[in-house]
């Protein structure tokens, strides 16, 4: 592939930071496969000497892409292009499903599985009198084994039989498909917050590092719910996108 640095123009008299510019055209190298996960990049000092830039603007550029976690920086190895993030579009649709449609090797790891009573949200986003059996599920769930996002889930209990090993290997919604329960649509929040220490260390982020959040409850048929689920993601891997329409 011919140098990277043939496919970056710089604009002095643009207000946009030099190192901004930089860091916006490498990730759209990135995001459009021209660099592909893996991609040794050359030095920060061969890059800025190309460029006609100072070392600590090319430096800022590609920590900018180190912190949107596109490049990662590995001893004895250098600066290489890592794995695009998830972009799931907004939709009826599980992690596993989206994971497993784009070739991502999803896989999930069932931190635990019990029978709770519902209580506050639990009990509200279900419907349920408070102190109603529910089965809660907490996975961690991996891309190409990469930690990508912490899942809870609640049941009304007596739903559907689960088994730990079905879970490692298939996604939740496909497990309901196939026990006859229909999933018609869904409530859903979506946000972001810090992560706790215990999560960044689930998940491998860095110190308070950046989580997605999602709320969802799912309702079936009569429109009784079926399933609420509390997700974290990594905003450093992960985005959601929606198609929005004007009326």
């Amino acid at each position: 592939m011919e140098s990277i640095t043939r496919l970056i123009s710089i604009d002095r008299s643009s207000p946009v930071p030099l190192y901004f510019q930089v860091a916006q055209q490498l990730q759209q190298l990135i995001e459009s496969g021209t660099l592909a996960p893996g991609t040794r990049l050359e030095n920060e000092i061969a890059l800025a000497d190309k460029l006609g830039l100072s070392r600590p603007t090319m430096r800022q550029a590609m920590q900018h892409l180190v912190d949107k976690g596109l490049l990662a920086r590995k001893r004895g190895v250098g600066t290489q292009v890592v794995n695009n993030r998830v972009r799931r579009q907004v939709e009826l649709t599980s992690l596993f499903e989206d994971l497993k449609r784009d070739d991502r090797r999803p896989r999930t790891e069932v931190l635990s599985m019990q029978t709770v009573p519902a209580a506050g949200p639990v009990a509200a986003a279900l419907e349920l009198e408070p102190g109603t059996p529910t089965v809660a599920l907490r996975r961690l769930r991996y891309a190409n084994d990469e930690p990508i996002a912490v899942m809870q889930n609640h049941l009304p209990a007596g739903l559907v039989t689960l088994a730990e090993d079905d879970l490692t290997t298939h996604g939740l919604y496909e497990l309901l498909r196939r026990a006859g329960i229909s999933l018609r649509t869904a409530r859903q929040n979506i946000g972001a917050r810090r992560a706790t220490a215990a999560e960044a260390r689930l998940l491998g982020e860095g110190r308070s590092g950046t989580l997605l959040t999602m709320e969802r409850t799912v309702l079936g048929d009569a429109g009784r719910p079926v399933e609420f689920g509390s997700h974290l993601y990594r905003a450093s891997r992960y985005s959601f996108e929606m198609t929005l329409t004007a009326h």
